[in-house]
């Protein structure tokens, strides 16, 4: 019995020891990977690939894609890219080389063969959804995702949005429905007053990006930056006495009511909810938006949404019994 008790002893020391050197080496490996800097993104290969120039920020690159072929109505009033109506695609650094995130606008005609196009891709479909509620013709919005070499990532983004031009007969940029500006009379110095930003006119939308600095978001473990589409915005179009607004609403868990709350209640219809990635830390809910009506009336309902937004939270609550 002597002998048996000292051989388990030393079969327990043994184990002890490889398993703490296993997690000191996992520590180390661990270590250095988090301080190693990540490559920069080549962008000629991407312009390459997929034909076409986008956007740089920041070590990152977006190409988008205005669906100009699309003549879309809410309400009567028409709804042009800059209103929420364009295809992007967006690349950031990862250690795989590049992880691309994408927002496809999507015809009831083209969801399917799309769908097929980003399963095939190796891509994730990560949401389908709306922006829009009595829209003519219907659309759907379509975010996908993925990781892997730059050219790689750009290769099979540029068979999705291939897909998109094969089904449509065309490229959607070069169509003429939604080309033209929109009328716009609004009083943008009211405007920004209440929103406590400032907006950019595109066409004769007023936009607002507003990002969320105050939270730290990641995607498999990559950050996610306002650029690649995790902010908040607004765009206006119409006049003092009858504007359209229309946007989307960045927001953790614990806002998600509050946010839906003071939009209801100020007589703007929440149109969709729903996640944006299947992945990130921590999690974050998007929330689709239209509002008419007096575009002071509007604002003021959109500053109360922001204010339930970007609050310190609160402890968890302890459970234990």
């Amino acid at each position: 019995m002597k002998k048996t008790h000292k051989m388990f002893r030393w079969s327990l020391l043994f184990v002890t020891i490889m398993a703490t050197n296993a997690i000191e080496s996992y520590s180390q490996v661990k270590g250095k990977g988090s301080a190693m800097k990540l490559a920069t993104l080549d962008t000629s290969a991407i312009e390459r690939v997929m034909g076409m120039k986008g956007k740089s920020n920041n070590g990152e690159y977006k190409i988008t894609v205005p669906q100009n072929d699309l003549d879309v109505k809410v309400d009567g009033f028409k709804i042009i890219p800059a209103m929420g109506l364009g295809t992007w695609v967006a690349f950031t650094p990862s250690p795989d080389g590049a992880m691309v995130m994408g927002d496809i606008i999507i015809t009831e005609t083209d969801l399917k063969p799309v769908q097929q196009e980003i399963i095939r891709q190796g891509l994730t479909s990560t949401a389908i959804h709306n922006h829009f509620v009595r829209n003519h013709p219907n659309i759907m919005f379509m975010h996908m995702g993925g990781s892997g070499s730059t050219e790689a990532m750009a290769q099979k983004a540029k068979a999705v949005l291939d897909k998109v031009r094969e089904v449509r007969g065309g490229d959607p940029s070069k169509g003429t429905a939604s080309s033209e500006a929109v009328s716009n009379s609004l009083d943008t110095k009211k405007l920004d007053k209440i929103i406590g930003s400032k907006a950019e006119m595109t066409k004769g939308v007023y936009k607002y990006t507003i990002g969320r600095p105050d939270v730290d978001l990641k995607e498999h473990g990559v950050k996610v930056t306002t650029f690649l589409g995790f902010n908040t915005w607004a765009a206006f179009q119409g006049t003092p006495d009858k504007a359209a607004v229309a946007g989307d609403f960045t927001m953790l868990e614990n806002e998600v009511e509050p946010v839906l709350k003071a939009l209801i209640e100020n007589g703007i219809e929440v149109v969709a909810l729903h996640n944006h990635m299947v992945h990130e830390q921590p999690r974050i809910f998007f929330l689709h938006y239209w509002g008419v009506g007096p575009a002071e009336q509007l604002a003021k309902g959109l500053r109360a949404a922001l204010d339930q937004t970007g609050k310190k939270q609160a402890a968890p609550m302890n459970m234990k019994m």
